[in-house]
């Protein structure tokens, strides 16, 4: 945009001149002194708090990591070329992703409940103690599903993680897992078996938190509705585990979904719900904090992250 020269701008001009050539010297001086200071790299904050009705809910960030070639675990029902121009519409490079691990963990004034564990008990221990609580503070764990990096921080060689816990999960998730000869299922949860409680679509792991089903990504996986007051936030596990490549894609296949058409029908519905009823949502995968909103758009979903919403509640 062109400036116009008036006598005003010329005199400040003028008269900024001598000022900028007596500082120029300690000014780019300073601008070096500062650059001396090490680079730290990215931050990684690994919790994040926000108040549902008189509800605590913290996402967890337990681990993270980057991904090559995408489209081996997204959109394996499209072309790349499909793939490549939704990724350049959407700012994201469609050769490489990040991925998130976000268990979180609600404190219901009562109960402290936790949802999944992350890979391993390291990072689930240290994303609890951002968060201000310790693993024998944590009275229920709900694992929505069996895959590793929700029932990896479980137990290590230390032996459980959570001592004073109790465990639920969906009755057909267990089954499943109980006899496919998994070695993470054997060695993390069958150990704990006798502490264990189960729930079928509908039930209730404490009051105030509701299974809803979410079969597909496995057999048994539920998502949880939590509800406070009136307020209502949904824990969507792995139901759509991308922003672009899931949520506004719903139908488009993952990898680690053991049965994809059901899979896409549960995005279908479940964020259907979400759009509808502008209920906000928890995503294990997607990036931290993993809370947001959907709306319908076109033939699928818009993903809307979070803004302050939450955060006028507290």
């Amino acid at each position: 945009m062109a400036m116009t020269l008036t006598r005003r701008n010329a005199l400040f001009a003028g008269a900024a001149l001598p000022l900028a050539t007596a500082l120029g010297s300690s000014l780019f001086a300073t601008t070096s002194a500062r650059a001396a200071a090490p680079l730290a790299g990215p931050s990684t904050p690994i919790h994040y708090r926000v108040k549902l009705g008189s509800f605590d809910v913290t996402a967890l960030r337990s681990g993270g990591s980057a991904m090559e070639n995408p489209q081996q675990t997204f959109g394996l029902n499209v072309s790349p070329e499909e793939f490549t121009a939704v990724s350049d519409a959407n700012f994201i490079p469609a050769d490489r992703s990040f991925n998130t691990f976000s268990p979180a963990i609600v404190n219901t004034g009562s109960e402290l409940v936790l949802f999944d564990t992350g890979l391993n008990p390291a990072g689930i221990t240290a994303a609890l103690a951002a968060a201000g609580y310790t693993p024998d503070q944590v009275d229920v764990v709900v694992l929505t599903h069996m895959h590793g990096d929700h029932i990896g921080g479980l137990a290590g060689e230390a032996g459980p993680t959570f001592p004073n816990a109790r465990y639920v999960t969906g009755q057909a998730e267990y089954d499943y897992w109980a006899g496919a000869g998994n070695e993470g299922f054997d060695t993390r949860v069958r150990p704990l078996a006798d502490k264990f409680t189960f729930l079928e679509d509908g039930g209730s792991p404490v009051s105030g938190i509701t299974a809803v089903a979410a079969f597909g990504h496995t057999p048994g996986m539920f998502g949880y509705m939590i509800e406070s007051d009136g307020k209502q936030l949904m824990l969507t596990a792995d139901m759509a585990n991308h922003a672009v490549w899931s949520v506004n894609n719903p139908d488009w296949e993952v990898r680690f979904d053991m049965d994809k058409p059901a899979a896409a029908e549960t995005r279908r519905r479940i964020l259907g719900m979400l759009a509808t009823d502008r209920i906000p949502f928890l995503a294990y995968h997607l990036p931290f904090p993993g809370i947001g909103y959907v709306e319908e758009a076109g033939d699928g979903f818009r993903h809307v992250p979070m803004g302050y919403q939450l955060l006028l509640e507290g």
